[in-house]
């Protein structure tokens, strides 16, 4: 059996693990990103730590083929920098050269999100296909491209972000500097925005018992929770979000027609009663044609160890293109 580390660097926190060629995780560990340091302090406790879970699984360095790096960001997996990263103190920065200097071993580094499709590819929901995209919805909206078992990132590493595509045209700003992308009405950001709308729109809502609930604070489990109790504000949030949703999936699916379509984050947590309208919705606005196979859409199932697998994994793949050239 050979054996991969995966690095999953978030703006909290940096988390590692060792990962065998069928994608289970033998042991892994964690600790703070404090994303306002030094960049060279960040990489080098990301080294620290993939040092660490090598040694508690009772391996050695020669028994790991490669690390695999998922980071936020625009990653060069030539040149092992990355590039830029909004939310961490990066810009350029020799991620490679600097865990390569301390370890010795093959580094290989990808986007978070490309990593993420990458693990739902090869151990969890769309693991039994080789075309596949892999959505999350958090924050923002992460998106990744698995093509015949590869990832799919454009001639720069910087592709496949559906999240900054325009969905509705002069709409919601966005952060990126648009207007009406995907992500300001298809993220779980985007599901508090209109529940808070709604709630200030109409006082006599249930909405706003839940919101008081919880001391004025709103996830995106609180639409759907009003929307049981009855409320009829709430099921039109919900449904104005799985509208906008279902058009951003089926523009994804008119792209590059997945064979499964995989969605993942917390949003998701509400299972069927989002999945089977979502489903509904979406799956009646793809070009088809008559007689031509439909994507299917299923949930995300390796969950907070996505990164961790999905870099490992990532790093498997390109050591053995490395291999082969």
């Amino acid at each position: 059996m050979k054996y991969y580390v995966g690095i999953d660097l978030g703006g909290t926190n940096i988390k590692a693990g060792v990962v065998n060629s069928d994608g289970v995780i033998l042991n892994k560990k964690s600790v703070k990103t404090n994303a306002k340091r030094p960049m060279e302090d960040i990489v080098r406790d990301m080294g620290k730590l993939a040092i660490e879970v090598i040694a508690d699984a009772d391996l050695e360095k020669k028994d790991i083929v490669a690390i695999g790096i998922g980071s936020p960001g625009t990653p060069d997996n030539k040149t092992g920098y990355l590039v830029y990263s909004n939310n961490l103190p990066f810009n350029m920065a020799p991620m490679r050269y600097i865990i390569r200097e301390m370890i010795k071993l093959p580094v290989f580094i990808d986007n978070d999100a490309n990593c993420a499709a990458m693990a739902e590819s090869v151990a969890g929901a769309a693991k039994d296909v080789s075309d596949s995209v892999t959505i999350t919805l958090g924050t923002g909206i992460g998106s990744g491209v698995i093509i015949n078992q590869r990832i799919f990132s454009g001639f720069n590493q910087a592709g496949a972000e559906f999240g900054h595509t325009v969905l509705v045209s002069g709409g919601v700003p966005c952060t990126c500097g648009r207007k009406g992308c995907f992500e300001s009405y298809g993220s779980a950001s985007a599901l508090i925005r209109m529940t808070k709308e709604a709630a200030e729109a109409h006082p006599e809502s249930k909405l706003n018992d839940l919101i008081a609930d919880k001391d004025g604070k709103i996830n995106a489990k609180v639409p759907f929770d009003a929307m049981r109790m009855g409320d009829k504000v709430a099921a039109v949030v919900v449904d104005t979000y799985l509208d906008y949703l279902s058009d951003g999936l089926a523009n994804v699916i008119n792209a590059y027609m997945p064979e499964v379509l995989v969605i993942g984050g917390g949003v998701c947590n509400e299972g069927d009663p989002l999945l089977i309208p979502l489903r509904e919705k979406t799956m009646s606005k793809p070009y088809f044609g008559p007689g031509v196979r439909k994507t299917e859409i299923r949930l995300a199932k390796m969950g907070n160890d996505a990164g961790i697998v999905g870099a490992a994994m990532m790093g498997k793949s390109c050591a053995d293109d490395h291999m082969k050239g």
